[in-house]
């Protein structure tokens, strides 16, 4: 087997290639970008890609193209049934609806006024979300129905940027407060109020539908269980200081008594329903202490994992120490 790989700063693809060579197996590094790479993929029997949701390009085509190679008979990484709902809250709300998952229960309106309805009957507070972001961005508390109906004018009217720099330069201030970040950070979240990055430049504001989650109240904090090739690891994410927000606050837990085993076991069980080569799900706990699931997405920040203490296998058994979740991934292909 050969195995092309698209090699991005940061990704994934440098374990995938210290992998393959550590290993012997045969790979070439392609450029998925390229205007000619489906002949760059001629020679290969497999294509590696670790695409993100920040990147305006990867979002303009990296589906459409990881589809089209299955559709010759080449095996990739992530499959579509791991990634067509990367990044898509709205499309993980049906997807988790139509397995049965216990999920937050979620609302998606296409019409200003059937939202405005629901507003008028529901229940605050609410969780308001655009489909796509990660680390808790573009994330909001709604405790009124009047702050619902403002964000329900806008999301009809001018829309929503999927860039908040506000929110953006509130985090980079947090962090630095908890010596996570820099003064440079801080300074450079603040020109972000009037330089957007390039994503945003590029990316249209997202309109024309709006989409909520109930708020499940008195969570301190969010369970990540990823599952690769039948073994599975968990952090814990401590919520932010006076926020209800976990997902990219920087604070975890890793050690093994934090992890509930029916969560662990939940997660192998909607695995084995998405027939995913890869998930990585959030849970939060209802009042009774079952776990909701949030979430779902295929990739995730490798450095948050590293200090994981070992992982479980199908059968629950846990395994310490160290280990290599992308080395899992490319057995995923050759085996």
């Amino acid at each position: 087997m050969k195995i092309a790989i698209h090699q991005n700063k940061g990704s994934f693809s440098d374990r995938w290639i210290n992998y393959c060579e550590t290993h012997a197996i045969n790979y070439k590094l392609v450029n998925c970008y390229a205007t000619d790479i489906i002949q760059q993929l001629e020679d290969c029997d497999a294509l590696m890609w670790h695409h993100a949701q920040n990147d305006y390009k990867d979002v303009l085509f990296s589906k459409q193209l990881l589809f089209a190679v299955e559709q010759s008979g080449k095996k990739t990484f992530p499959d579509f049934k791991s990634y067509w709902h990367f990044d898509d809250k709205v499309g993980q709300k049906y997807l988790f609806e139509a397995i049965g998952a216990p999920m937050v229960p979620s609302y998606v309106f296409y019409t200003k006024k059937e939202a405005l309805e629901w507003v008028n009957l529901t229940v605050f507070p609410k969780v308001f979300k655009l489909r796509g972001g990660a680390g808790s961005t573009n994330v909001r508390l709604v405790l009124s129905a009047l702050q619902a109906r403002r964000i329900v004018n806008k999301a009809f009217t001018t829309g929503l940027s999927q860039f908040d720099a506000k929110g953006h330069l509130k985090e980079r201030f947090r962090k630095y407060k908890e010596g996570k970040d820099t003064i440079m950070g801080v300074v450079k979240a603040f020109l972000r109020l009037f330089i957007p990055p390039e994503f945003a430049k590029m990316r249209a504001n997202e309109k024309g539908y709006v989409y909520f989650q109930d708020y499940i109240p008195d969570n301190t904090f969010d369970i990540r269980v990823i599952v690769i090739a039948e073994k599975a690891f968990a952090i814990k994410r401590m919520v932010r200081k006076n926020d209800f927000r976990a997902s990219g606050s920087g604070n975890i837990l890793y050690e093994k008594e934090n992890f509930q085993i029916d969560t662990i076991k939940l997660s192998f069980d909607l695995t084995e329903k998405l027939k995913s080569q890869c998930a990585a799900f959030d849970f939060v706990y209802d009042s009774t202490g079952k776990a909701l699931v949030v979430e779902v997405s295929y990739g995730f920040v490798t450095a948050g994992y590293d200090p994981c203490v070992g992982y479980w296998d199908k059968s629950l058994n846990f395994h310490e120490g160290p280990f290599n979740p992308q080395e899992w991934m490319v057995e995923t292909l050759i085996n």
